[in-house]
């Protein structure tokens, strides 16, 4: 869950290759250890008809045990940087914490082939664990980014995203619009990156689920 986003347990046992039931035994546990939470697909965009499906998705708790032991510090961090500098500061601080990442990935993208970018992208994203893939949608793509090591940090300063976002739009020389943040409750950042032609073609909204089955 942690690696492609929220799932359905028949999605989980087809990926780690087990029985339905044992799935479920081990879905049990993470509920009652408060690690995971169900709650209904989320679906960017028109809903469709039906019931909507339960997934499975991991909560702060669950987050906790991974890469985020410093999250308290950061945050204790940034609200100094904030209180003695403004919003001003925050933004500068993000945007420095990031420069160092974008010059290391402008060096992989100025030799990958302009159709091959963003997968290159989401590669050198996955290298530094936020668990990254690409989803072709409409004229586009759309980068999905599945875990973010500075989540619950990102939520009370989306600077962070932000500065991120500008990075992506600079990489990929193109104006590139963030849909979806984990730090705002939803299963995958999602940024849509346009195509080269059809720029006008709406961006073609994918759900959950479906950001998901790409990092298989």
């Amino acid at each position: 869950m942690l690696t492609n986003g929220p799932s359905s347990a028949a999605v989980l046992a087809e990926r780690l290759e087990l029985t339905p039931a044992a799935v479920r035994r081990h879905l049990d546990h993470l509920l009652e250890e408060g690690l995971a939470e169900a709650r209904e697909e989320r679906v960017y965009g028109p809903r469709g008809r039906g019931r909507p499906a339960k997934v499975f998705v991991l909560t702060d708790s669950g987050r906790h045990a991974f890469h985020q032991a410093y999250d308290d510090l950061a945050t204790t961090a940034l609200r100094f940087i904030a209180e003695a500098g403004g919003d001003a500061a925050v933004t500068e601080f993000a945007r420095r914490r990031v420069a160092e990442v974008e010059d290391r990935y402008a060096e992989l993208l100025a030799a990958a082939p302009d159709d091959q970018k963003v997968e290159v992208l989401a590669q050198a994203l996955s290298v530094d664990g936020y668990a990254a893939s690409t989803l072709q949608a409409g004229a586009g793509e759309q980068l999905c980014q599945h875990h973010c090591p500075v989540a619950h940090v990102a939520q009370q300063f989306p600077q962070l995203c932000e500065a991120e976002t500008e990075v992506f739009s600079r990489l990929l020389g193109k104006h590139v619009q963030r849909l979806a943040t984990i730090a705002h409750g939803d299963g995958v950042c999602t940024t849509h990156i346009p195509g080269q032609a059809l720029k006008s073609e709406p961006v073609s909204p994918v759900s959950d689920s479906e950001s998901a089955r790409t990092a298989r």
